[in-house]
């Protein structure tokens, strides 16, 4: 009930800020309690969870890639790092350590000293409880710039252990047949480049319209 009532939920905030978001120009920044997908670009896969766990390696709640792109299980809230506050609307700065946590399920993404099970790397995961967990949770985005760019590749970096978010085309079998595996990798490349898909944009502050303002100056 509590994943149908945050898909609903979710719905309704598409519907209502639809209008919104095709009103603004240009390469937005992303910003704090947006709910996006997230597009893997080497493999054209977005970014996906449900509430299947590992067979092996920690148990927690998987994490993969899927190829569909209306698939409701790929959306994730933009938050800020553990025991931080992001305020709704701020833009998220390039080098900021944030949280994703999963809409449907309310965990949040995850990495840890286990190995994945199928490419050997290390194993990403879905934790926690109703968008708690620890501080395995926070990933810092890198990019260039100042900001997040809605347009822009990006990749995430696990604060703690220091790999990439990454998919390098492992395909599961049974119970989440034709799914790519989503692990973590020690070293950047082509595969753990991301890009935000759909989604709803929290409008940016008026923090980020000042620094505008005076940039203009």
């Amino acid at each position: 009930m509590r994943a149908a009532r945050r898909l609903l939920a979710l719905g309704l905030l598409l519907a209502l800020g639809a209008a919104a978001a095709a009103e603004r120009g240009g390469p937005a920044p992303v910003t704090c309690g947006s709910v996006v997908k997230l597009l893997n670009v080497r493999h054209n896969v977005r970014l996906h969870s449900h509430d299947v766990r590992y067979g092996s390696g920690s148990g927690q709640q998987s994490v993969t890639g899927v190829s569909a792109a209306d698939d409701g299980n790929s959306y994730w809230r933009v938050r800020g790092r553990t025991a931080a506050v992001c305020e709704r609307g701020a833009p998220v700065r390039c080098g900021q350590a944030i949280r994703l946590t999963h809409v449907g399920t309310g965990r949040n993404l995850h990495s840890h000293h286990f190995t994945s099970p199928l490419s050997g790397n290390q194993e990403v995961s879905a934790f926690g409880e109703d968008g708690e967990g620890d501080y395995l949770d926070d990933w810092t985005v890198v990019c260039s710039g100042t900001y997040w760019a809605r347009d822009s590749e990006v990749r995430f970096k696990h604060a703690s252990t220091d790999v990439f978010l990454s998919v390098t085309g492992e395909q599961y079998g049974r119970p989440i047949h034709g799914q790519k595996e989503v692990h973590g990798m020690a070293s950047p490349s082509q595969n753990n480049y991301w890009k935000v898909m759909e989604g709803i944009f929290m409008q940016p502050s008026e923090l980020l319209k000042a620094e505008q303002y005076h940039a203009e100056l």
